[in-house]
């Protein structure tokens, strides 16, 4: 459910095309209503200029005060057949020579103009509404000595005010409908352009726990929406994977506790079948203690795990001497080297930066495990050094059975066995080659593995 206010992107794109339509449509009309208002104006000035240039050209043939009485009669048949125009002409002193009949003139235009130009047109109305458009000069006369008078000119401009009235009326109501048209196309526009995000919105309403494999298609939508689709994809991933490994996690561990649980549970119930001695009992007791303490350390592992998963596993860094941690190693495991006719050896030097008892419970993991797997008579053997690229390098070898090149790879896996009817070393609960992955790559490095020809060797690089 949208929250109340929040706008659809939808309508955002609409409104922002429609504003942006009336906006241009607006401007365009004004342009338009100012194309044609100049365009009536330059037809009323040639008419204007025409009839200034007849009555200019009456006045320099005035030549007397007799020539000067006529010239009302001339003005008045040049007019004839012009409805609409009106002329007048006042002399310096402020007599009127002659005004058509009827005819107003605002006083703004009667004075004197600063040039001989003519001037910008006027418009106004008369007392009877009549709209007007006129122009003023100063024209000389023939006679001689006499000043220039003041001639006005102006015509009627009713029906220009009437097509401009109806033309703005027409314009913008074609205005306001393509604006309403412009937001409607704007808005299918929208909803077209926007139909990927809701097939994208589809597809990852579809996407449940069961199907964290699917993907959002990323060929069919637009290129502004692939590293959205991208980015979505590659979260479904790595939900993918942290969904699997928790539900691999939740199997293994029932797998494993399964049977010691089924065990101590049987060995209990038939301890509790009839009345036993105290030997009896303490020596379920001790064997169950050894179970639970297998149980315990199994827990301790698989939580030490779960929290590298999720890269919470942070060393506390410090310079740590492999040789010293190496021999420590050692002179714990001489014991189970005699006992077992294995040789150990330590050989090299180097110093890591790293946290001292993760590094000393990951190289215990690797003589452990080659302990586990190497027969009576065979060596041990632990190479410490530098290699060219000044990484620290950390080897356990040992003779043995040489695993097949499938097995390589999955090693490193929690509980995987090359030999599923290899019973584990009694300490062992199949964890460890995968806490020792997990401490590597906590510190940045990389662990590695190969076996031929009877010898098999596990490689740190930190």
């Amino acid at each position: 459910m949208r929250p109340a206010g929040r706008k659809s992107i939808t309508f955002r794109l609409t409104l922002l095309f429609a504003s942006a339509s009336t906006a241009v449509l607006l401007l365009l009309g004004l342009l338009i209503g100012n194309s044609v208002e100049h365009h009536f104006e330059e037809q009323d000035m040639e008419v204007l200029s025409g009839k200034m240039e007849l009555t200019r050209h009456a006045l320099e043939k005035v030549h007397s005060q007799s020539d000067l009485n006529a010239l009302s009669q001339q003005l008045d048949d040049s007019l004839v057949g012009h409805h609409g125009l009106a002329v007048v002409v006042v002399a310096p002193s402020g007599q009127t020579l002659f005004v058509t009949s009827g005819a107003e003139f605002p006083q703004a235009l009667l004075a004197q103009p600063s040039s001989m130009s003519i001037s910008r047109p006027i418009v106004w109305k008369t007392r009877d509404g009549v709209p007007l458009r006129g122009i003023s000069e100063m024209v000389q006369t023939g006679i001689k000595g006499e000043k220039p008078a003041v001639v006005a000119v102006a015509t009627d401009i009713t029906h220009h005010e009437h097509f401009m009235s109806s033309f703005r009326f027409t314009l913008w109501s074609v205005v306001v409908l393509a604006a309403l048209i412009t937001g409607l196309l704007g808005w299918m526009a929208a909803r077209h352009g926007l139909a990927p995000l809701h097939a994208i919105k589809r597809e990852a309403a579809a996407i449940t726990a069961d199907r964290l494999h699917s993907r959002l298609p990323t060929d069919e939508i637009p290129v502004e929406l692939v590293d959205l689709a991208d980015t979505l994809n590659q979260m479904l991933a790595r939900l993918e994977d942290s969904f699997q490994r928790l539900s691999d996690f939740s199997s293994d561990i029932a797998h494993e506790l399964r049977t010691p649980v089924s065990n101590l549970l049987t060995q209990t119930q038939v301890m509790l079948s009839r009345a036993r001695s105290i030997d009896e009992y303490q020596d379920v007791l001790a064997s169950n203690a050894e179970e639970l303490e297998r149980m315990a350390k199994m827990i301790a592992d698989m939580l030490f795990l779960a929290k590298a998963d999720n890269d919470l596993v942070i060393p506390h860094l410090e310079d740590v001497d492999l040789r010293a941690e190496a021999e420590g190693l050692a002179s714990f495991y001489e014991a189970v080297a005699e006992e077992s006719g294995v040789s150990l050896t330590v050989e090299g030097n180097a110093t890591a930066r790293g946290d001292r008892l993760m590094l000393r419970r990951a190289m215990g993991n690797l003589l452990s495990n080659a302990f586990g797997h190497t027969p009576l008579g065979g060596y041990v053997r632990v190479r410490i050094g530098i290699d060219g690229d000044q990484i620290a390098t950390i080897q356990v070898e040992n003779s043995g059975e040489t695993i097949a090149p499938e097995h390589l790879p999955r090693l490193f896996d929690r509980f995987y066995r090359t030999d599923p009817s290899r019973k584990r070393l009694a300490d062992g609960v199949g964890l460890g080659l995968a806490i020792t992955r997990s401490i590597i790559q906590a510190h940045g490095g990389s662990i590695s593995v190969q076996s031929t020809d009877g010898v098999t060797i596990f490689e740190l690089q930190i």
